[in-house]
């Protein structure tokens, strides 16, 4: 899974990260990266850059280092409101009559996690407008050449507004849904696949959670892809991340269906996943302490019960995030009369429990981060849903649950900006957090302004800059538009995940 592989640093790196004094949501390199990356293919490949999307208006901004209340534009979507309007090169000062008034924020870490500044402003200014109090029009302060003068955009009133208890009850939310739901079934893959890992298991649970006829034969379809792409025994790189996804989607179809074709599926999938799982120094790869001295085990409990991107031991060793998985593929594996060894599926949670901090927050392996430290939520949430859905009666797999979801709630900045993969630490962090209605309605609120603007003027969803900035190429829109719809389906608690 390239995507993950190339951005998963290193324990020390993110401490400097965590530990550095930054100023700003996006970082800004000399050789202009991210800014200059390009999309492969899709609508994004004509636009010039990884730029900041302001939802359905059509426009892609950077941020300007030199004038912190301001954003330039760098692209403008032919039949969109700003087309006509606005102008590559023009730079918004202000909405609504009124300047930005504070700095954006632009960088990773505690301090300048969120969207404080222009961006935040942008969207509240965007959702008010489409209310049922608003116009439908936006007004924005332009710098054009040497002028300023405010610019009427006809945004209409087509989605409104975000509701008060936005996913649940909200008008705009479900014709979001719907509107991605017909786009994932378009692009599905005729083998059944969607492209990628998070997609492969986001988008069926996205249409399963709908229930159509239409989107039941789409999970269908992907369905017999992950069980024809799995087997007992199988190599391959990154192979962990992929079986992980086959046993999540296959499990939930069975929940729903109880179609006997799947379980023997799972019994390869279960058998693979725990001979995959680290447990014994035999598994080490030797050249690990070449290549990785420092994460190189010590003893025989060093990173016990987990799992890397592949079975046993190498690299970096076992890491939270697809442990947190394994943990939950095991739970739901078991729900649907796998024979799961106790033993095992205990070793992945003490894995996840050495890796949790006082307050809940999931450090990158099986050891903990300083106590009150936070930052990117994907491994926390990946542990908390796990632990939602332990098969056990002990009270600890509940208390841990909800200690992970209040983390998730009482730091919510930092959910659209996720190691490794943004969009699949935003589908856990928001599931786990889902778990607690209170820490859910926290983590839905503070990010209110990524869901106005990450939506393009076509419906589909966009992948962000973050501070990662991975995988940004063929995917722009498909990824994060199945995580969307997965997120925006769960108040139908049609899944295991969601609480059936």
């Amino acid at each position: 899974m390239q995507q993950l592989a190339t951005t998963l640093a290193s324990t020390l790196a993110l401490v400097a990260v965590l530990s550095a004094p930054t100023i700003a949501q996006v970082h800004y390199h000399a050789d202009g990266h991210p800014w200059k990356q390009r999309a492969r293919s899709g609508p994004d490949a004509e636009v010039p850059g990884w730029f900041l999307n302001l939802g359905i208006t059509g426009l892609r901004v950077q941020l300007l280092e030199k004038e912190p209340r301001a954003l330039a534009v760098m692209h403008v979507f032919a039949g969109t409101p700003a087309a006509g309007k606005l102008a590559v090169g023009d730079v918004l000062l202000g909405v609504d009559g009124q300047p930005f008034s504070a700095d954006h924020q632009n960088g990773y870490g505690m301090k300048v996690f969120g969207a404080k500044g222009p961006i935040e402003e942008f969207a509240a200014a965007l959702e008010a407008c489409q209310a049922k109090s608003g116009k439908g029009v936006l007004r924005v302060t332009r710098r054009h050449g040497e002028a300023t003068e405010d610019v009427e955009l006809a945004i209409g009133k087509e989605y409104g507004a975000f509701g008060p208890s936005y996913p649940k009850d909200c008008a705009k939310s479900e014709k979001i849904r719907l509107e991605l739901l017909e786009f994932l079934r378009k692009q599905q893959r005729e083998d059944g696949s969607f492209g990628d890992e998070i997609t492969d298991t986001f988008a069926p649970l996205a249409m399963l959670s709908s229930g159509t006829v239409e989107d039941l034969a789409a999970v269908e379809r992907n369905a017999r892809w992950h069980a024809k792409t799995t087997k007992e025994k199988d190599k391959g790189g990154l192979i962990n991340w992929r079986y992980m996804s086959a046993a999540i989607v296959l499990s939930e179809l069975y929940l729903s269906s109880k179609a006997e074709w799947i379980v023997p599926e799972l019994q390869e999938i279960y058998t693979f996943l725990h001979s995959s799982q680290y447990v014994d120094l035999a598994q080490v790869n030797p050249k690990a302490k070449e290549s990785h001295p420092h994460s190189f085990p010590k003893t025989a409990m060093d990173a016990h019960g987990g799992w890397g991107h592949n079975p046993g031991f190498e690299g970096y060793g076992p890491i939270a995030m697809l442990t947190g998985q394994g943990a939950l593929a095991f739970s739901l594996m078991k729900r649907c009369g796998v024979a799961v060894d106790r033993r095992r599926h205990d070793a992945a949670y003490a894995f996840l429990a050495r890796g949790t901090g006082v307050e809940g927050y999931v450090w990158y392996a099986d050891d903990v981060a300083s106590p009150k430290d936070w930052a990117d939520h994907g491994r926390t949430g990946a542990a908390g849903i796990a632990n939602v859905l332990a098969p056990y009666n002990e009270l600890i797999f509940r208390e841990r649950a909800l200690l992970h979801a209040q983390q998730i709630g009482m730091h919510p900045q930092s959910f659209p900006d996720t190691h490794g993969s943004p969009p699949m630490g935003m589908a856990y962090a928001g599931v786990a957090a889902f778990a607690d209605p209170e820490s859910f309605r926290k983590l839905m609120d503070a990010n209110r302004w990524w869901f106005a603007l990450a939506q393009c003027s076509d419906g589909t969803y966009y992948y962000q800059p973050n501070r990662d900035n991975a995988g940004y190429g063929g995917d722009s829109r498909l990824t994060i538009s199945a995580v969307v719809a997965f997120l925006f389906s769960l108040e139908r608690r049609n899944l295991a995940l969601s609480g059936r």
